[in-house]
């Protein structure tokens, strides 16, 4: 089984910026688009009922990027099992070349609805995105 969930995205009009290119927040979007469809993918719907998820952390590197009408392909994974209440995403952004225009590690805090908190992690939410990155 593997974790990892990919997708592609197309520069529109209004993702682009007077640079001439997608502007920076139009990734965090794409990041959280992403973040939601793996969740939705992969995700027991029992689960998808009961918790939802809040990005705490992003951290993005920009080293590339792309204009009106160009495309990327977004494949994103969870390097790592959970801590407490937390798992660590990691998005990279390839461009038609398969080089990684723009790379975040982001992390997101689980909350039950109903009690309207932060919770621990439950095992059986974390076990379907298994295997982690760092477990080959």
């Amino acid at each position: 089984m593997s974790n990892r969930h990919t997708q592609t995205f197309t520069a529109g009009p209004e993702h682009i910026d007077e640079l001439g290119h997608v502007n920076n927040a139009v990734w965090v979007d794409w990041i959280q688009q992403i973040a939601t469809a793996h969740w939705s993918a992969v995700a027991a719907p029992e689960h998808q009922a009961q918790y939802v998820w809040v990005v705490t952390r992003h951290e993005i590197d920009y080293r590339g990027n792309i204009g009106l009408g160009e495309s990327v392909t977004a494949e994103t994974f969870i390097p790592e099992g959970p801590t407490g209440a937390r798992f660590d995403r990691r998005v990279d952004f390839r461009g038609a070349d398969g080089k990684v225009l723009v790379s975040a590690r982001t992390t997101w805090a689980i909350i039950d609805r109903a009690a309207g908190r932060i919770v621990r992690v439950p095992k059986e939410v974390a076990e379907p995105f298994r295997p982690f990155g760092n477990e080959g």
